[in-house]
C-alpha cells in the first residue's frame, strides 16, 4: 500500500475509511472505545471470555469493584456498531476511537462498524501505559518508535490497511516510568513528522499534566494540537487548571456520564458529576480559552454501555448539552466545544 505523502494528508481528516474534508466531520466525540480489552494482561484469557453480565450486580461493575473480563473487554463488532449507531440517532457524527497498543485494537472492526452505523471513525495509534506494553517495546530504539507511529498514520496501523488519524492516547501511569517517556518522546517526533494531533493519557497524579506540559515543550510538540486527557479525574483545583489553559494545550473532560467518588478502588479520587464538569468547563471559556475544549465519555467496560443498562455513547447529545443549554451555554459556545476545536485538531497539518 502506497504512503501518504505530507502534503496529501495536509488539511483533510483521516477515518478509519480515508481522507475527508474535515468540515464532514461535524459535532465529535474526542475520545472513545468502541472495541477493546482494557483487562490486565496478567487477567486475560485466550480467547476472552464470552459476555456474560449479571445485571443484578450493575452497581458493582459500573464501579469496577467486581472484577469480570465480561465488563473490561468488547470485542463484538455488532454490539459496536450499534453503540456508535446510537450517536448518529442522536446527532453525532464521527467518534474518536482511541483503543491501541496493549488493547487490543481492531482496524478492519472499526472500519465495518463505520459501513454499518453510519458514524465516522477516527482511530489513534501509538501505545498504552507500561503495564499493558509489549515487553519487547523496552528494547526498541525512538526512532523505530516514532516510525511506528507515522507508518501507523500513513501506510495502516496493526497490520492492516486502515489508518490512523491522531497520535494516542499515549499512556502514562505514577510513577511515570521512562518507557512511557520513550514512549511519548517518540509520539513528539511522530507529530512533526506526520502534522497529527497527540492526544496523552495522563497519570492519575494532579502535578502529572504539568509535568507533561514541560516535557512536551522540551521535546519539540505541538502544544496547540496536543490534548490532555482525563481532566475531570486528575486536575481538581483552579490553579492547576488555569495554569494548563494558559500554557496553550487543550483540555478534556471525557469522563461524562461517570458520577460517583467510587470511581476505582483504591483510588481515592471523587469524580464530579456532570453539572461540576459544566461548571469547570465555564471557568476555562470565561477565561478566554473557550477554543481549548473537547468533551467525550471514554466508554470502556460494557456495564456503561446502553445494552447493559448504562448511559452509553450518546448521553451527552441526550444530556450533557440539554443540561449545558440550560445552565446559560451558547450555541456558538458547544458549537466550539462539539464541532469547531475538533475539526482543527483533527485536520492534518
Amino acid at each position: 500500500m502506497a504512503r501518504l505523502t505530507r502534503d496529501e494528508m495536509r488539511g483533510k481528516a483521516q477515518t478509519v475509511l480515508g481522507l475527508i474534508d474535515p468540515a464532514e466531520l461535524g459535532s465529535t466525540l474526542m475520545h472513545e472505545h468502541l472495541i477493546w480489552n482494557i483487562t490486565p494482561p496478567a487477567q486475560r484469557t485466550d480467547p476472552p471470555p464470552p459476555a456474560e453480565m449479571n445485571l443484578h450486580r450493575w452497581w458493582d461493575l459500573a464501579t469496577s469493584e467486581v472484577k469480570n473480563p465480561s465488563n473490561t473487554t468488547q470485542l463484538d463488532v455488532g454490539v459496536a456498531t450499534r453503540a456508535a449507531a446510537e450517536v448518529v440517532q442522536k446527532g453525532g457524527r464521527t467518534i474518536v476511537e482511541l483503543t491501541i497498543g496493549g488493547l487490543m485494537p481492531d482496524p478492519k472492526g472499526l472500519a465495518q462498524v463505520s459501513l454499518d452505523s453510519g458514524a465516522q471513525i477516527v482511530m489513534g495509534c501509538g501505545h498504552y501505559v507500561h503495564d499493558y506494553q509489549d515487553p519487547a517495546n523496552e528494547h526498541r530504539g525512538l526512532e523505530e518508535l516514532a516510525q511506528e507511529m507515522a507508518d501507523q498514520i500513513q501506510l495502516g496501523a496493526w497490520g492492516t490497511d486502515v489508518r490512523a488519524g491522531l497520535l494516542g492516547e499515549i499512556g502514562c501511569q505514577w510513577p511515570w516510568t521512562d518507557l512511557e517517556k520513550k514512549m511519548l518522546h517518540a509520539a513528539c517526533l511522530a507529530q512533526q513528522e506526520t502534522g497529527a494531533a497527540l492526544t496523552i493519557h495522563p497519570a492519575r497524579h494532579q502535578d502529572h499534566p504539568w509535568m507533561l506540559v514541560e516535557f512536551l515543550r522540551e521535546h519539540g510538540a505541538d502544544l496547540s494540537r496536543t490534548i490532555i486527557d482525563h481532566i475531570d479525574r486528575t486536575i481538581f483545583d483552579d490553579d492547576r487548571l488555569f495554569r494548563l489553559a494558559d500554557a496553550g494545550v487543550i483540555l478534556e473532560w471525557d469522563l461524562f456520564g461517570q458520577e460517583s467518588c467510587y470511581y476505582a478502588p483504591n483510588i481515592d479520587i471523587d469524580m464530579p458529576n456532570d453539572a461540576q464538569r459544566l461548571r469547570d468547563i465555564r471557568k476555562i471559556i470565561d477565561r478566554g480559552h473557550g477554543k481549548q475544549i473537547v468533551i467525550s465519555q471514554d466508554i470502556c467496560h460494557t456495564a456503561h454501555m446502553t445494552e447493559q443498562g448504562g448511559w452509553g455513547y450518546a448521553h451527552i447529545y441526550k444530556k450533557v448539552l440539554p443540561l449545558a443549554r440550560r445552565r446559560g451555554f451558547t450555541e456558538a459556545e458547544l458549537d466550539q466545544i462539539m464541532v469547531g476545536t475538533p475539526q482543527r485538531l483533527l485536520t492534518f497539518i
